[in-house]
């Protein structure tokens, strides 16, 4: 049974329907709460949590069930995400939290993930079950906590960039431990935990048949070794090159035509009291979609409708300290942005990584990047943009396979670092194809597509030409 039980209810949980959760254990559970009274806890009798219960989330954005759960059978939106998480390894926690979800979605109108956890409302016996105790710096979502790493154990099918996820982050990065992340095999992971996960000894660790387990996002085959999980020589390793043994779950490849388009990109904006940050992504979305984002959050799932000035209210409320935003756009054009925003000496800097989804038959709109990279110019002061195409998913999950690196298909230079070369540098090019001129005349910005073809390799040949161009190497 899971670890992880969510209750998706049509109606907001009100405080009796809470209440018979709570007492899914009897009502002599020990109660208590955590994260300033945001998380509360069925307790052992030592007081130590069994189940942490995670304040009702309301989702108004369509498909975030079923692009993070799989759940097919959640409510129409708005609808309310509870979040039950279990302690590892005790039986009874699984079942408390499972009994939990079940009473919680029979009173507030709604189903249960998984389906198999709900099955139940019946009173869990758990009397005289204990828990290991946990290191004080341990948060509700770690599962092994050593002086090197925060290990995370979950088993949905989307590694997401929950609430609780997100405090784990946080937490680790004050501790200076990494964060390393198990699945199961068949577990995707969201952009938005692969865009943020930090450098070594942080790893999305895969749970695996042949090689017991691996990193899920280069292959390198993984054991646990003091207090962490560290790369498994290769057969081949000597002193002089340690090269690591790759699993073979993670070269089996397939190839199924999909593609993804992203984009990366910066703007540095006046402090000024009128800016409203999120214009230049929207800007970017209309035109390679035709529509805006559907919805934005601080976590996954991105539970708010898109505005631009509800997230700029949030971001300058938090300043000068950085705020970090997910954005998703509608289930039939799969689209993923992560933005930070960054209150810097130079102004406020928003940086940007977006990528959409398009089937084997599906034409990418690579004739609206240059529409798109003007606008970044003309309203939206970019510094600069980089697009790619990968032989990657439509859905844009990310799995623990071989995808291979993106192709470089164009590069933007905006007016101010136009400004910062010498002479006419940015608008000469070493490339076969010119640069095409954007903004004003007075300011000019640049815009250079790479003439190589993004179905093999050849584009990051153009790209390191271009980049030595242009810092006059």
């Amino acid at each position: 049974m899971t670890k992880d039980v969510i209750a998706l209810t049509q109606r907001m949980p009100e405080p009796g329907a809470v209440l018979a959760g709570l007492l899914s254990g009897g009502p002599d559970k020990l109660v208590d709460t955590a994260g300033e009274g945001a998380v509360v806890q069925l307790c052992d009798e030592q007081g130590r949590p069994l189940v942490s219960v995670e304040a009702p989330l309301l989702v108004q954005v369509e498909g975030e069930a079923e692009r993070l759960l799989g759940a097919t059978n959640a409510p129409r939106v708005p609808f309310w995400w509870t979040e039950a998480r279990a302690t590892t390894g005790v039986p009874e926690a699984e079942r408390l939290a499972g009994t939990f979800a079940a009473r919680l979605a029979s009173l507030s109108g709604g189903a249960v993930w998984p389906p198999d956890a709900g099955r139940s409302v019946a009173v869990v016996a758990s009397e005289g079950i204990g828990v290991a105790p946990s290191p004080a710096a341990a948060q509700p979502a770690v599962d092994v906590l050593t002086d090197k790493v925060a290990v995370v154990i979950t088993d949905r099918p989307v590694v997401a960039m929950t609430a609780w996820l997100a405090d784990t982050f946080r937490a680790a990065a004050a501790a200076q431990r990494g964060l390393q992340i198990v699945s199961p095999a068949g577990t995707a992971l969201s952009p938005a935990v692969r865009d943020v996960l930090p450098g070594w000894p942080s790893r999305w660790v895969v749970q695996d048949a042949r090689e017991g387990y691996y990193d899920g996002l280069s292959g390198a085959v993984l054991r646990w070794q003091d207090g962490m999980f560290v790369t498994e020589p290769g057969p081949d390793a000597t002193q002089d090159d340690p090269r690591t043994a790759v699993a073979a779950s993670y070269r089996e490849v397939a190839r199924t035509g999909e593609r993804q388009l992203a984009l990366t990109f910066r703007a540095v904006h006046p402090p000024d009291d009128r800016l409203v940050l999120g214009g230049g992504l929207e800007t970017v979305w209309r035109e390679l979609t035709g529509e805006p984002p559907a919805g934005w959050g601080t976590a996954e799932p991105a539970n708010l409708p898109w505005s631009p000035g509800r997230l700029t209210d949030l971001a300058f409320s938090r300043a000068p300290e950085p705020t970090w935003f997910v954005v998703v756009g509608s289930p039939g054009r799969p689209g993923l942005a992560t933005v930070k925003v960054i209150r810097t000496k130079a102004g406020v800097e928003e940086e940007v990584t977006l990528a959409f989804g398009y089937g084997a038959g599906e034409q990418l709109p690579l004739d609206a990047l240059r529409r798109a990279a003007e606008a970044l110019v003309v309203r939206h002061r970019l510094q600069s943009m980089l697009v790619q195409v990968r032989k990657a998913r439509r859905d844009l999950l990310v799995p623990p396979r071989f995808e291979g690196p993106g192709v470089p298909v164009a590069f933007a230079l905006g007016a101010e670092e136009v400004r910062s070369l010498p002479d006419d540098r940015a608008a000469r090019t070493p490339l076969a194809q010119q640069p095409v001129r954007l903004g004003p005349k007075a300011r000019p910005a640049y815009y250079y597509p790479m003439p190589g073809d993004p179905s093999d390799l050849s584009g990051w040949a153009d790209f390191e030409r271009l980049m030595r161009h242009l810092k006059g190497a």
